[in-house]
């Protein structure tokens, strides 16, 4: 039976180039009008019992090359389950071999997280006490920007995910923070329910996932570098949302994303913009501190330096939110990779790993709002 590969469905990214028995090379796409790549993920149907050689020949040239350095990809065989596979890059070409038990086997760059399970999420946290959705605005493929609010406290309390649409943990953060959120039997999640009224956007760049891109929207842009001026043909999700801060205050900010070089769990925060007031530098300090105690991934010794961003670094959503709102504001980043301090030989970093990371950041919330702290 001769090898299927496609990648002909939501969020998928791959195209076929040559297959010689069980070997194929592929290339991944750059974003739908953007110059990025690096997200890949795509089916191999009639590869039962054989030993697959996958070999992606334009990874050297990707977005982030050294990406792939000491990195595996991640393999499915029922599109539940992620688990990674033996994985070798010389430089320029990423080479995966698995050898599927059954006929249909899916590899991606991380455990992906469709728009069907996104819509469940959304659904199945608005039917809890207390929370109400909304709809903020639209994409600019017209799909819904979608905020649960929740809580009843006077200071204001912003949660975004994925405005980089090719990086899930974001989304599988959200499942473990979300779920913590409306556990009523839960100490941490009653104080912050009941001390701030919390906004959350689990899906900021909607189009770009559905699309199957790594960082740009439907427009090609960076969402993630439009927070100082955005506008209605390059990033209305961005002045959706903004618009709706507007209406509310930030008093903290964290903006969840993946990381596809560093082997850590880290935080950006806005104390490194040297306009940050000394109210700012402590909350981010609380915040930090919070999260060591909460969740031996967590680490400080690597993370961004302080030059990160470059002349676009004002357009960063932590950075311009923490300038005009005064609020604490970071940037949580998880690993593509394995983390380093919480090594999982199987899975590397995973959806159960980025759940977990986002329950003990509640307890790194709560710290970075308490102001008498």
């Amino acid at each position: 039976m001769t090898l299927a590969i496609d990648a002909d469905f939501e969020c998928g990214n791959i195209e076929f180039q040559s297959l010689s028995g069980d070997t194929a090379e592929l290339t991944i796409r750059k974003d739908s009008n953007g110059p990025w790549s690096q997200w890949f993920y795509f089916r191999v149907r009639g590869g039962a019992g054989r030993a697959l050689t996958l070999r992606i020949v334009n990874a050297g040239a990707t977005s982030y090359p050294k990406g792939w350095e000491n990195y595996h990809a991640t393999v499915s065989e029922d599109g539940e389950t992620w688990t990674r596979a033996a994985t070798g890059f010389d430089g320029a070409v990423l080479e995966i071999t698995h050898t599927p038990k059954g006929d249909e086997a899916w590899f991606a760059y991380f455990a992906p997280y469709n728009l069907a399970r996104h819509e469940a999420l959304l659904t199945r946290i608005a039917a809890m006490p207390g929370v109400t959705k909304r709809k903020l605005g639209k994409s600019l493929d017209g799909r819904a920007i979608t905020c649960l609010d929740m809580g009843e406290g006077s200071r204001s309390l912003w949660i975004l995910g994925r405005q980089h649409p090719g990086e899930t943990m974001a989304s599988w953060w959200m499942e473990g923070a979300l779920a913590r959120l409306t556990d009523p039997d839960d100490a941490v999640a009653v104080r912050l329910r009941r001390e701030a009224r919390i906004h959350i956007v689990p899906l900021v760049n909607i189009d770009g996932a559905a699309r199957g891109n790594l960082r740009a929207s439907a427009a090609g842009t960076d969402l993630n570098r439009q927070w100082r001026a955005p506008s209605p043909e390059k990033s209305p999700e961005v002045m959706a949302i903004l618009s709706a801060m507007e209406q509310t205050g930030v008093d903290v900010f964290l903006d969840v994303h993946g990381d596809e070089e560093l082997p850590h769990v880290f935080i950006d925060g806005c104390d490194v913009d040297p306009e940050s007031t000394p109210a700012q530098v402590a909350g981010v300090d609380r915040f930090r501190q919070a999260l060591l105690k909460a969740s031996p991934a967590f680490q400080t010794a690597v993370g961004y330096p302080p030059s990160y961003g470059g002349a676009e670094a004002n357009g960063i959503a932590t950075r311009a939110i923490g300038l005009r709102f005064g609020a604490v504001a970071m940037t949580l980043e998880m690993p593509f990779k394995d983390a380093l301090e919480a090594p999982d030989p199987v899975s590397g970093w995973s959806p159960a790993a980025s759940a977990r990371m986002g329950r003990d950041c509640l307890d790194a919330l709560a710290a970075a709002l308490d102001e008498s702290a």
